[in-house]
């Protein structure tokens, strides 16, 4: 029989243990976080009321040592675990030692995971239970007349092991990268193969289920905006099912409780499902664990998912569904992930370290009484962005009664948001949330084309901003130097009785422009800019200017660190570099160096020095945050140098290789 819990253990990072421990907070629970070492000083630790170090840096060495959890919930007087999501959560041999271990599970019974824990024979389990499901196909059975087809990770999820296929030759290299992948992330490298509907909706029910034999369904929610079959948009309810109508929500929480029913499940968990315009839809996987998108479902339906999670492992029964869960939820809640990536150049992860992240939010980590936006983190300014776990910075969350104001405020608060130190994807999700077809709903999993990503990656800024913000950022340097001079520190930099030349500041744009700010103090502290027609400047500190255009005053914030300059105002930022006075002449790469586009280990090289290569071909494999990364020749050319191996530990900007014309490699 559960027992009641008094300190709870989350056995994660980032802002999943942050989330669960606002809700033990709330239910007067103690906490205690785990924390390997390169999360020594992450947040999630400092929010804690005790925290246990798990020596190493590895997912593998540390997140992943069950054994390693379980002392350290009984050396911090734990009582119960809590797994969050990714690492352990989905894995039956941690949850029943767990148990053994005289703890209580926060999660589903071993049995329930272990009828899950493999999606081939889940959906043999989901077709005896009468629930819709695809059809499996080996690897080795794959005929042309199968194609498309998608191949997964068997023991896993979050894109990884995910691979689609349209030539038949590409299979075998295909099924041995997805395999890579998968054993890196959950340590099998079992696959298989399922027929891949280009262009379907992923919709997903929410379940809560208690050891009394009641199911909840909570509501349903969209998530078919996926980037390497990553979710990078979630909301609810389903845009799909409002458009579809008649009975399919209805269809969707049917299927999900035969699905929970059919396992004994018992807590929260996640039944997904494959649908197309119609309203037909097939099983995908049963997430037995709770989702990264769950607060789309707390906010619109009220119901603290965590804290049911815990009342259930205690013993608790659910009792009535809440008039919100049963039809599916009020008003309308939109969930986006803030990723460090260069969506622009194939979604590449970034690493450094995050100096301001400023997201404007109405709560954090709870729920919303009227419209206004969540904000779920692991990060805060100074934060260091590893190559060792996922990039995700923040979920920003909004609520509000419809659809379309829900979009709006969630763009105006990323558009407003401060965030300096390292790339993301933050403008692509602005444009995605005022895209048209997105605003009309017609949004489905073949949403980001290339050709779409390619207008949605566009700066939020616009045409001629870069200009703006270095003639604004070499005003505020001017101000910080003044304000640190001995003598005269109140004079303007550069006045001159008589007119003279402009000042000159030179910057470097995001992509790789060069750009001269130029500027003169005149008599009477007025500023000319001959650069910015008809701009004017109202006040300038080393840290805010502000410029008058067309009658209309903008207030633009300057900060520096390093020899980087961010410059925000209302609704977007441009992020400049200082150019050196000085080129030091080691720093200069040769012609046809190609660089390491993040960093991350070489874990297979395709060619050798001398050989001949055509623009697009690949020539290595990287892997970085559990995701492999090809690159390509630039262009046609000779590898004149190849300066890596397999195994091979890289840090941004290291050479792989030099791509020399036939005439140079001669």
């Amino acid at each position: 029989m559960p027992s009641a819990i008094t300190s709870v253990l989350v056995a994660n990072r980032g802002e999943i243990a942050r989330r669960v421990f606002a809700t033990c907070v709330e239910m007067g629970l103690n906490t205690v976080a785990v924390y390997s070492d390169p999360d020594s000083d992450a947040p999630h630790v400092a929010a804690a009321d005790a925290a246990v170090r798990l020596p190493g840096s590895t997912s593998a060495e540390t997140y992943l040592r069950g054994d390693a959890i379980i002392a350290a919930a009984r050396a911090a007087g734990a009582d119960a675990i809590h797994p969050g999501y990714g690492f352990l959560s989905e894995n039956a041999e941690f949850a029943r030692a767990v148990i053994d271990a005289g703890l209580t599970w926060v999660g589903p019974p071993p049995t329930a995971i272990t009828a899950m824990g493999s999606k081939v024979n889940a959906k043999a389990l989901m077709k005896d239970a009468g629930v819709p499901v695809l059809g499996n196909i080996e690897p080795d059975a794959v005929t042309a007349d199968d194609l498309p087809l998608l191949i997964k990770a068997s023991a896993g999820g979050g894109g990884r092991g995910m691979r689609v296929v349209r030539e038949l030759g590409e299979l075998a290299e295909q099924v041995a990268a997805a395999r890579r992948e998968a054993e890196s992330a959950f340590g099998d490298p079992t696959v298989f193969c399922e027929p891949y509907i280009e262009r379907g909706h992923h919709i997903e029910v929410q379940v809560m289920a208690d050891e009394h034999g009641q199911v909840w369904t909570v509501g349903e929610r969209e998530c078919s905006i996926q980037r390497r079959h990553q979710k990078v948009v979630e909301e609810a309810p389903a845009p799909l099912v409002e458009r579809v109508g008649g009975d399919m929500r209805d269809r969707l929480f049917a299927a999900a409780r035969k699905a929970v029913t059919s396992i004994g499940y018992r807590g929260a968990g996640t039944v997904e499902f494959l649908a197309d315009e119609t309203g037909k839809f097939f099983f995908l996987e049963t997430n037995t664990r709770l989702q990264v998108e769950h607060p789309v479902t707390e906010l619109t339906t009220g119901v603290d998912l965590v804290e049911w999670q815990l009342r259930v492992a205690m013993g608790e029964p659910l009792g009535d569904a809440p008039v919100a869960a049963k039809a599916g939820g009020f008003g309308h809640s939109i969930e986006v992930r803030l990723y460090a990536e260069d969506p622009a150049h194939d979604w590449q992860p970034q690493s450094g370290t995050l100096a301001r992240i400023d997201l404007p939010a109405t709560t954090r980590f709870g729920l919303l009484e009227r419209p206004g936006i969540r904000v779920d983190s692991g990060v805060a300014d100074g934060s260091e962005i590893s190559t060792f776990y996922d990039p995700m910075l923040a979920k920003v969350i909004s609520w509000a009664p419809d659809r379309a104001q829900a979009a709006a405020i969630l763009a105006r608060a990323l558009a407003d948001a401060e965030i300096h130190g390292v790339v993301t994807n933050r403008d692509m999700l602005v444009n995605t949330l005022r895209e048209k077809d997105f605003l009309a709903g017609a949004t489905d999993t073949g949403y980001l084309t290339p050709e779409r990503v390619a207008e949605l990656v566009k700066p939020l800024a616009g045409e001629g901003a870069d200009l703006v913000a270095a003639t604004v950022a070499g005003l505020a340097q001017s101000a910080g130097n003044r304000a640190r001079a001995r003598a005269v520190p109140g004079a303007p930099s550069g006045w001159r009785n008589l007119a003279s030349d402009y000042q000159r500041k030179t910057y470097v744009a995001a992509d790789g422009t060069e750009i001269v700010a130029r500027y003169r103090f005149g008599r009477g502290g007025v500023v000319e800019l001959p650069d910015l027609d008809g701009a004017a400047v109202s006040s300038v500190s080393p840290d805010t200017v502000v410029l008058i255009r067309d009658g209309v005053a903008r207030r633009y914030r300057v900060s520096v660190v390093g020899d980087q300059v961010f410059v925000d105002w209302p609704g977007a930022a441009v992020t400049l570099r200082r150019a050196p006075r000085y080129v030091d002449p080691a720093a200069v790469q040769r012609p046809g160096s190609l660089l390491a586009p993040m960093p991350g280990s070489v874990i297979r090289v395709a060619v050798a020095e001398g050989d001949r290569v055509t623009a697009g071909q690949p020539l290595l494999w990287l892997e970085a945050m559990k995701m492999e990364h090809t690159v390509s020749a630039p262009s046609d050319g000779i590898v004149s140098v190849l300066a890596v191996e397999a195994g091979r530990q890289l840090a941004v900007g290291d050479v792989l290789a030099v791509i020399s014309e036939e005439a140079e490699a001669e």
